[in-house]
């Protein structure tokens, strides 16, 4: 029994004990007892399907089961796993970089103050694979005295340019260079030369204490191993070498 039928039986009961009478008339309820928000007394003799209607509110439309289903939780990577996978990828990268290069430690300060007695730097063997020598680039060579032997020197004339040294300014093809990598220069040197076709000229940053194309002439093109880029150590002096 719900609870409509409930309140009908109680009117019921309370009417039967009446005098008798052949008929019971229930009056209509106003409409505005049941749509109104308002808390208002109910009718005794109210209809039990509109009791139940009111005592259990509107009825609600089905949910569909689209509507019924939880929406799917998404999950985030925390930022710390985020940041701890990149530094993982730039170890690695470091790594490959270092494996397919080659890792040298110079000996000697003829190419101060860019690049000190034993500094760890990194040899870019297949640069010039893919692009010619270009003047100002730090290369390491064969020593052509001693090929067995690895220099480390800066290029300054390429094959077919004049060059001239005078009080320790350096001219290429007529035209004195601007050189800010260099901290001390040689003022007793004077030379002028050509530059032989698959020959370089180098010399050292450190002209006063420098064993380069002074000494021991050009270098041959196929005696340049490498172009030097990066220094690994010390770490407070990593990075790009200029």
């Amino acid at each position: 029994m719900n609870a409509g039928d409930q309140v009908r039986g109680d009117a019921a009961s309370t009417l039967q004990s009446e005098e008798s009478r052949s008929a019971v008339e229930i009056l209509p309820t106003e409409a505005s007892h049941l749509d109104t928000g308002e808390l208002s007394e109910i009718p005794a003799a109210l209809p039990a399907a509109a009791l139940a209607t009111t005592l259990q509110g509107p009825a609600r439309a089905p949910e569909s089961p689209i509507d019924a289903e939880p929406a799917p939780a998404t999950w985030h990577r925390p930022r710390w796993r985020r940041r701890l996978a990149g530094l993982q990828l730039g170890c690695l990268a470091v790594l490959a970089y270092v494996a397919l290069f080659n890792v040298s430690v110079v000996r000697g300060s003829s190419m101060a103050p860019g690049i000190h007695d034993g500094d760890r730097i990194v040899v870019d063997r297949f640069a010039y694979l893919l692009g010619p020598v270009e003047r100002g680039d730090v290369v390491v060579l064969k020593y052509p005295l001693d090929p067995s032997l690895d220099y480390i020197k800066r290029v300054i004339g390429l094959p077919g340019d004049e060059i001239l040294i005078d009080h320790g300014d350096v001219f290429v093809n007529g035209e004195r260079i601007d050189e800010p990598y260099v901290a001390a220069t040689d003022p007793l040197t004077r030379l002028c030369t050509r530059v032989l076709p698959a020959h370089y000229f180098v010399l050292g940053d450190n002209r006063p204490r420098s064993s380069d194309s002074r000494e021991f002439g050009q270098v041959p093109m196929d005696y340049v191993r490498g172009r030097v880029e990066l220094r690994l150590w010390p770490l407070e002096r990593l990075g790009k070498i200029q």
